[in-house]
């Protein structure tokens, strides 16, 4: 039997102390490209679910992300056509939202990501659309970089302690 801890504990100086539970993760242009995963994540994915429980909730546009997303500790939701960033955001509001990271791209992920305690968006292949990055925390070109944060914390408190 895998052991996980209860809670993924940040504390960051001038910012807050983290105590987070949940990473909610966009699909499309985050974990993936033209949806297929992106290398590295199944196993940065497959780590932080030790220490997070993992969701992934996406328009699923490639129609791929069960596929891509087997086999991995994870809650997948999929969501309709309409109201996907009021989706999202209640998503993360119905887990606990100060309890949660987020990690997203796309402009219907930036109510999830303003809702978190914790809001990282990522910009890969398929860009990322400014009102989330108007919406995040912070900022980090890729998708591996933006798990690495949770993976050695140090690294986060090094960028948004004040």
């Amino acid at each position: 039997m895998i052991e996980r801890s209860d809670v993924l504990q940040i504390p960051i100086p001038g910012f807050k102390a983290l105590d987070l539970e949940h990473l909610v993760l966009d699909f499309n242009g985050t974990l993936s490209f033209h949806g297929s995963l992106i290398e590295g994540v199944r196993e940065r994915l497959e780590a932080l679910s030790m220490d997070l429980h993992l969701h992934v909730v996406t328009a699923n546009t490639h129609a791929r992300a069960e596929e891509e997303l087997q086999g991995l500790p994870l809650t997948l939701t999929l969501l309709g056509p309409t109201d996907q960033a009021e989706a999202k955001r209640d998503y993360v509001a119905g887990l606990g939202a100060d309890q949660v990271v987020c990690i997203g791209n796309g402009r219907n992920d930036r109510l999830m990501l303003r809702e978190a305690a914790l809001g990282i968006a990522v910009c890969g292949g398929e860009g990322a659309a400014m009102e989330a990055l108007t919406a995040a925390h912070l900022f980090v070109p890729r998708i591996q970089d933006a798990l690495d944060l949770l993976r050695y914390p140090q690294r986060l408190m090094a960028t948004l302690r004040s």
